[in-house]
């Protein structure tokens, strides 16, 4: 049996989550689920939002299906305790530092993006955003100015090799579409962008039948709403991967309908929503599915090797999507539950 772990976190984590472990056991491939707390639960059963028990269980499974962490009982608690340091943990001690967040205009949806029809119809790109460091990772605290004013700093920083890494994942991932890499940086201010950018040039050579771009990240996200057509793989930092993933996800219609794939260099990976926790909705029955169960897929597809189901799975989600099963989000009255039962009934 193949071992997934089940990361449910916070909010409505758990609920769609249920929703995706059902779409994979419909399949029937043979795998085996095992859970554990995570994020605030994780927190309030245990006192650390990253358990022993919990990584032990991320690092034996084949692959790890996340729901989403943020509770706002936990926002006075020190940094290092608050529930998102779970998923930034979960990154650096299995070295997940390649985060894949496709985004695609499903057809029947072009009333719920922002954009005109025309123009939201074209969406069919992909983002490879750098997740172990950045201003993420790098040092950071309060100080004392000589002033008496309190200072908050947060250093960004890549080593050539941490970017080259992205670089040929980005590059390895255009190969694989339409062949079109745009690298976003902000290189005529920042030094970790100009370096970004001078390896991002020094990896094209290898990579000969891939167009290598450059933008700037705002004009990247001015393009991501002028002319989203024009993209088809995006490499980026994490800083900027995070807030451009986002615009993405309302350019399709709703932030519930991007999965992610979190990759080391082997294949292993985490999968999740790109979606937050949502506190303001857990527990009403609400929430979109379809990010968590397009997560699966990714799983299936990036970590198991199993693209056919992976196909499966996606065309579930868009016959479900084209019939006019919709949640509160994309406007419609369907409940998470009844949205997984669209899904598993198109399968």
């Amino acid at each position: 049996m193949t071992l997934i772990a089940i990361l449910p976190g916070d909010g409505i984590g758990p609920e769609v989550t249920r929703e995706a472990r059902l779409v994979l056991e419909v399949l029937d491939l043979g795998l085996a689920f095992e859970e554990a707390a995570v994020g605030g639960a994780a927190y309030h059963a245990g006192g650390h939002p990253l358990p022993p028990a919990t990584l032990d269980l991320a690092r034996r499974a084949e692959a790890i299906l996340f729901g989403a962490v943020g509770d706002p009982t936990c926002d006075a608690l020190d940094r290092h305790l608050r529930p998102e340091q779970a998923i930034l943990g979960l990154r650096k001690e299995l070295t997940l530092f390649a985060n894949l967040r496709p985004a695609k205009l499903f057809a029947g949806l072009e009333d719920a993006s922002a954009l005109r029809p025309e123009v939201a119809r074209a969406i069919d790109l992909l983002i490879v955003r750098e997740l172990n460091g950045d201003v993420y990772f790098g040092e950071k605290g309060m100080r004392t100015t000589p002033a008496g004013l309190r200072e908050g700093y947060d250093v960004m920083s890549y080593d050539e090799g941490e970017v080259r890494r992205i670089a040929i994942a980005g590059f390895e991932a255009a190969r694989r579409r339409r062949g079109k890499l745009c690298s976003v940086d902000k290189a005529n201010v920042l030094e970790t962008s100009q370096l970004w950018r001078d390896v991002m040039i020094e990896t094209a050579a290898d990579y000969a039948d891939v167009a290598l771009t450059h933008l700037y990240v705002d004009n990247a996200a001015m393009q991501l709403v002028r002319d989203p057509g024009q993209f088809d793989v995006i490499v980026t930092g994490n800083l900027f991967g995070d807030i451009l993933s986002d615009q993405a996800s309302m350019c399709v219609g709703s932030i519930g309908l991007l999965p992610s794939a979190s990759l080391d260099a082997a294949g292993k990976g985490l999968y999740e929503p790109i979606h937050g926790s949502a506190p303001d909705i857990a527990g009403q029955g609400r929430a979109n599915p379809c990010a968590a169960i397009l997560s699966a897929a990714m799983l299936l597809r990036h970590s198991l090797g199993l693209a056919e189901p992976a196909d499966r799975i996606e065309a579930a989600v868009a016959t479900a999507l084209a019939a006019g099963h919709r949640t509160a989000d994309l406007g419609g009255t369907a409940s998470t539950q009844a949205m997984g039962e669209a899904v598993r009934a198109a399968l």
